[in-house]
């Protein structure tokens, strides 16, 4: 049973958008998948999200658990995207997967290789911008 997504207001809203502008583009499945995660997520205020849950901007450690292996990524939106310094489009699959959860919560991403598990190490938040 995967754990329960939470947001905060302001990124759920945006979030919203970004699925309804990007429905007609390459990023249809992920913007659905997005979508379903946003359905079933709680919203929480911005002053009572958890420091440790993973939000636009955030900087992650992640650990794929059957290859032990770590990454590090952040989170971004599609514009800033440049893997070449691991910030990864918020429409990416990766990203999907692992927004809205918490450190310690372990996801499953799905692959065309089949299902990855990835056990979350740490969050930093001192890179998302508090409105």
């Amino acid at each position: 049973m995967k754990p329960t997504p939470t947001f905060c207001k302001t990124d759920y809203q945006f979030l919203r958008e970004l699925i309804s502008k990007s429905k007609n583009s390459t990023n249809t499945k992920e913007a659905n998948q997005l979508s379903q995660e946003l359905d079933r997520a709680v919203i929480s205020k911005e002053s009572d999200l958890d420091n440790s849950v993973i939000r636009i901007n955030s900087l992650v450690t992640i650990e794929d658990v059957k290859a032990n292996k770590q990454m590090k990524i952040q989170i971004v939106l599609p514009s800033s995207a440049d893997v070449k310094q691991s910030k990864i489009s918020i429409l990416a699959p990766l990203s999907v997967a692992i927004i809205g959860f918490k450190e310690n919560d372990e996801v499953d991403w799905e692959m065309p290789a089949g299902i990855k598990t990835l056990k979350i190490v740490a969050v930093d938040n001192s890179a998302v911008h508090h409105s």
